[in-house]
């Protein structure tokens, strides 16, 4: 009896699982306000006024910079990148690091071409350690609510 029971609730534990799954994890926003190591990427999401896209239904595909490859930029871009005056510009950083869809490190293959929110593509390769135009994913399949994110260590940037 016991067992019949504790397999019948395991059962309906795993069968409700993805439902939970799906409506109450933390978006991508969250997760990224709630990690130091995004503080400069969750700024500059503020100040190019990209918080409600990515807090957003998705799903999204986003290779994050953490503060240090921000801060690896030369001396004063972060700074006058955060100026309103080049939200724009910033925008286009952003969106650049924006894959539309949830594309997991198990979905990926060396020399994939993958078009950016921005527009532009980047290329994906997997030989040697997963990079994005070079820079290297240091972690990946960091699920949320509303798609993945992946951390990068360099900040990329469209053509």
């Amino acid at each position: 009896m016991f067992r019949r029971t504790y397999l019948a609730l395991t059962a309906a534990a795993l069968m409700a699982g993805p439902a939970f799954a799906d409506g109450h994890g933390k978006n991508i926003v969250d997760i990224a306000a709630g990690n130091e190591d995004f503080s400069t990427l969750v700024a500059a999401v503020k100040a190019a006024d990209l918080v409600e896209t990515l807090k957003g239904d998705g799903p999204f595909t986003v290779f994050a910079p953490t503060n240090a490859a921000f801060a690896a930029l030369p001396e004063g871009t972060v700074e006058t990148l955060l100026k309103p005056e080049n939200k724009d510009q910033l925008a286009a950083i952003l969106t650049y690091h924006v894959v539309p869809g949830k594309v997991m490190s198990g979905d990926l293959s060396d020399g994939m071409a993958a078009t950016t929110a921005e527009g532009s593509d980047v290329t994906i390769m997997t030989s040697g350690g997963v990079t994005v135009n070079g820079a290297n994913v240091t972690a990946a399949d960091i699920e949320a609510s509303n798609g993945v994110i992946h951390v990068i260590d360099a900040v990329i940037m469209p053509q």
